[in-house]
């Protein structure tokens, strides 16, 4: 290529690029053009600014929440190991106080005279339970009663005047709407953290260890770690509408999900414990499964909505009341339900003995029902609350004549089984013999609950171990 040549494509060069400048300049700076086609018989509508909404303000909901909301602490207590071939050899022998296994937890006042709500898992198999107030106060707790089928327990401490939340209602939340859990995560105090609603009535199967358990937990995204558990979970006006339960992790700690019991199920709980000192279970008598397009095909079904029967209770409420395998329940008391989970919060929001209205769908035809709830053993009463003799946490055995023979005692009753309760905070082993209650004679386990209903505030135990150890226990009641 000659100079000439070269020159002259540069120059070429430099005029295209300035060129190119200012035409994007141009274009850069002048307004744009908008084209509008007008189609005929269209009209056009001039519509107001929108409206600015304010964000959500979740200071009063916060506020609220807090005081309510308490540090639940236990205590357990852990037997150390022992030797069968010493004790064998060489007799019974003591093997020092048990160790203590410490947790923690939140939980919620519902009422001012101290009535608490908490997850099951917080202070199961606990012996003592400390409740410490947001403004540092610590009081002693009495489990009142458990619900391991709902994961649900109430409290109880001995204070008048206390701040509570008042109960909202879970089943007017809607998907993508605000809520604030409150809890004290990691053992902290008070932590508020903010999601919306994810979903609701998710069974995830955690308590699926429990018999008829119930699971129809309302998913959020709001940040939950252990330590949350029995705390609360409310909406934007403070009101309560979850106990924060679970959370979805594959670490333990928070990873994107967290789930709560809705209020619905709780103040159900909450007030069977206070009336009757135990949960009043109500039972459908169907085993079912979700509605799906193959089942809704398989049974010729038009609608695919609502859950499937597939089996029935023998003498339970939805076989007396002509419930049959195939049908499709669609709705209880006029509230449709369409996966398992829905069915079961509803049906266990009521009582053995109430009617519920049951809406069917048989063969495409749709067919109401009166249903009489039963309770577990199929009958219609009152489930009465556990004696005071399970409260000490242990099994018992009448003695062979030859045991108290070899001992030298006339009359006892042994320990075969510890579990958590009285028995093992006190340091009762297994292999005690009770002779005596409250200087009354023991023979037989009747006698046990007999002088233990009979004794108020507590009882003195007196008795033997095998390898000759006289022992004496008091225990508060």
């Amino acid at each position: 290529m000659n100079a000439k040549r070269f020159f002259g494509s540069m120059l070429l060069a430099i005029a295209a690029g300035i060129a190119a400048v200012l035409v994007y300049t141009t274009i850069d700076q002048e307004e744009p053009t908008y084209i509008v086609q007008e189609t005929p018989g269209m009209q056009y509508v001039k519509l107001p600014p929108a409206e600015t909404v304010a964000p959500t303000d979740f200071i009063v909901a916060a506020e609220a929440a807090v005081d309510a909301v308490v540090h639940v602490k236990t205590k357990a207590y852990r037997e150390g190991s022992g030797n069968p071939f010493y004790d064998f050899f060489f007799g019974y022998r003591d093997q020092g106080e048990p160790a203590p296994v410490l947790g923690y937890g939140s939980g919620v006042i519902l009422r001012s005279d101290g009535y608490i709500i908490t997850n099951n898992h917080v202070i199961e198999g606990s012996e003592e339970v400390e409740v410490i107030l947001n403004d540092k106060r610590s009081f002693d707790a009495q489990i009142l009663g458990t619900d391991p089928t709902t994961d649900l327990a109430v409290l109880k401490i001995r204070e008048n005047n206390l701040p509570f939340l008042t109960f909202g209602n879970s089943d007017d939340l809607r998907l993508g709407e605000w809520v604030l859990a409150v809890g004290n995560p990691y053992n902290l105090t008070s932590t508020v953290t903010a999601g919306i609603v994810s979903a609701k009535a998710r069974n995830i199967n955690i308590l699926r260890g429990e018999e008829l358990s119930i699971e129809s937990f309302i998913q959020t995204d709001a940040a939950v770690n252990p330590g949350n558990s029995g705390g609360a979970l409310v909406n934007t006006r403070g009101e309560l509408v979850g106990i924060n339960a679970a959370i979805a992790s594959r670490t333990g700690a928070f990873s994107g999900y967290s789930f709560a019991i809705p209020v619905t199920l709780v103040k159900k709980v909450v007030e069977d414990v206070i009336e009757f000192g135990a949960v009043q279970r109500a039972i459908l008598g169907v085993t079912i499964v979700e509605l799906d397009a193959d089942a809704a095909r398989k049974n010729n079904i038009d609608n695919i909505a609502g859950v499937l029967v597939t089996g029935l209770r023998q003498n339970g409420a939805a076989i007396d009341a002509g419930i049959q395998v195939n049908d499709v329940i669609t709705a209880v008391n006029g509230v449709p339900v369409n996966s398992p989970s829905e069915l079961q919060e509803q049906v266990s929001r009521y009582r053995p003995n109430d009617k519920i209205s049951v809406t069917i769908n048989r063969k495409n035809r749709v067919i109401q029902m009166v249903v009489v709830l039963r309770n577990l053993e199929g009958g219609t009463g009152v489930v009465e609350k556990p004696g005071p003799i399970s409260a000490l946490g242990a099994s018992f055995d009448e003695l062979t004549s030859s045991e108290k023979r070899n001992l030298g005692i006339k009359n006892g009753v042994k320990v075969v089984g510890v579990s958590s309760g009285k028995f093992r905070s006190e340091g009762i082993k297994e292999g005690y013999i009770i002779t005596q209650i409250n200087n009354r004679s023991v023979n037989s386990l009747k006698d046990i609950e007999r002088i233990v209903e009979e004794s108020e505030g507590g009882i003195y135990i007196e008795g033997i171990y095998p390898n000759g150890l006289i022992a004496y226990y008091a225990i508060e009641l």
